[in-house]
């Protein structure tokens, strides 16, 4: 049944069993041609998951199910960040160098209040992705919409790593107190 039309409920089967056997984020595209389906249907049928409490989330390479047994103990903390868009890959750079996830991002938009959106950046390869993928895109990052303010969501097998990073974002210039 590879190239005909997988059916709702089996799909989203396959669907949520490919992505916990997966190493890495899927994209919604791969799905749509392999279930031979819109990729509006894909995300249609990740929603639906997702209400179902599947620990899926959307990153800029694609969807990620996110599992706790990996990572069975990590802090985490939010840390304000402030720079340009053009200093986003540095930021980002200086994050993973430290062996710290990035989770996410969110800002405080004045007509929508919190606006977040998944990362899950873990080295040097997946930022420069996010970062070729903006520009390849034309889209804007979110910080652009609040002059440069924005949070992350970071996290980290230890609180040394925590400590580690937020110092050298403070160096760098990029963090608010």
């Amino acid at each position: 049944m590879s190239q005909s039309k997988v059916l709702g409920e089996e799909r989203r089967s396959r669907l949520l069993s490919k992505l916990k056997q997966a190493q890495a984020p899927i994209k919604g595209s791969e799905f749509a041609k392999q279930f031979n389906v819109s990729r509006q249907v894909i995300v249609g049928d990740v929603s639906l998951l997702k209400a179902k409490n599947e620990p899926i989330v959307a990153t800029s390479q694609g969807y990620l199910y996110i599992r706790n047994e990996i990572d069975p103990v990590m802090f985490e903390r939010s840390v304000v960040c402030s720079h340009t868009s053009e200093q986003t890959a540095e930021e980002l750079t200086l994050l993973v160098d430290h062996g710290v996830l990035v989770k996410d991002v969110s800002i405080e938009h004045p007509l929508y209040g919190d606006l977040t959106a998944s990362l899950h950046l873990h080295n040097r390869k997946e930022v420069a992705a996010f970062v070729e993928k903006a520009a390849a895109s034309g889209a804007t990052y979110l910080l652009e919409l609040t002059e440069g303010i924005h949070l992350h969501t970071i996290a980290a097998r230890t609180e040394e790593d925590l400590d580690r990073a937020i110092r050298a974002l403070d160096e760098a210039g990029f963090l608010v107190q």
